[in-house]
């Protein structure tokens, strides 16, 4: 049986004093796609920072691909960690101009030599990533001409020639509109399917449910619930997640949540 992608065990993470969770069990495996769900400021990016290797837990091991972390995420093993993991921001900065092709390919740096340039075959990857996300009418314009939704899609793009084992995904769909969060979601799914894992921080159960198989929620005072998300995702724990009480809504056997 192959090693988890991601294990934690009695994790604990907190920032500015606020504890976000406690003594947390959590194991990802290949294949599985998994939403992070909460209320803002409970700590769903914190957590998704310290997977990825960028702040350090308080308790508790974790391990990604193999490599403890955090210490796998600083010197020389952090190349060796970015072929495992994959990261997408929750916002994305460019302070000097770049093509979107030259920004795509940024994903395969993990891949080259400290002196190397990219290959044609690396260029064929990150070509292949801008028709996934339907930019590659795009591939020559400046990413500081890009509409936020483009700019989304680009971050996307740069995550796939990456070429991740574990996708970790902060807020995949800030910017775009609907077709384009579906067939995001949809392309992520794909991944799961031919083997990689994903962690998505969402903000629609109706989402979370619909296109992944786990889903642990965060309550905003430490306290975690983790588990399938057909299980899981009930509006008695919604109601209590985000402090509203919600409505299920089922719709040709897919399962949506409003508003009370």
């Amino acid at each position: 049986m192959s090693s988890p992608l991601l294990h934690a065990d009695a994790l604990s993470v907190s920032i500015g004093g606020h504890v976000i969770c406690r003594d947390l069990e959590w194991t990802v495996d290949a294949g599985e796609t998994w939403a992070i769900l909460g209320r803002n400021g409970a700590g769903k990016s914190t957590l998704l920072n310290t997977v990825a290797g960028l702040h350090r837990q308080d308790r508790g091991t974790l391990h990604v691909g193999g490599h403890a972390l955090p210490e796998a995420a600083t010197g020389r093993r952090a190349r060796a960690l970015a072929r495992v993991r994959g990261y997408l921001a929750q916002h994305q900065l460019d302070p000097f101009a770049s093509t979107a092709m030259e920004t795509a390919l940024v994903g395969r740096h993990p891949h080259l030599g400290r002196w190397d340039w990219e290959s044609l075959a690396d260029r064929d990857i990150a070509a292949a990533a801008l028709v996934e996300v339907d930019l590659a009418d795009c591939a020559e314009r400046d990413v500081q001409t890009l509409s936020g939704g483009e700019r989304q899609r680009l971050a996307v793009a740069q995550l796939l020639a990456q070429q991740p084992a574990l996708f970790l995904l902060d807020e995949p769909l800030t910017h775009l509109d609907l077709s384009h969060q579906v067939a995001v979601m949809e392309l992520f799914a794909r991944r799961a399917r031919a083997g990689a894992a994903v962690v998505a921080v969402l903000h629609d159960p109706g989402f979370a449910v619909r296109y992944c198989s786990k889903v642990l929620l965060l309550f905003g005072d430490g306290e975690w619930l983790a588990g399938p998300a057909d299980t899981v995702i009930t509006t008695t724990n919604l109601t209590r997640l985000y402090g509203h009480p919600l409505r299920e809504i089922g719709v040709d056997g897919d399962r949506w949540f409003v508003p009370a």
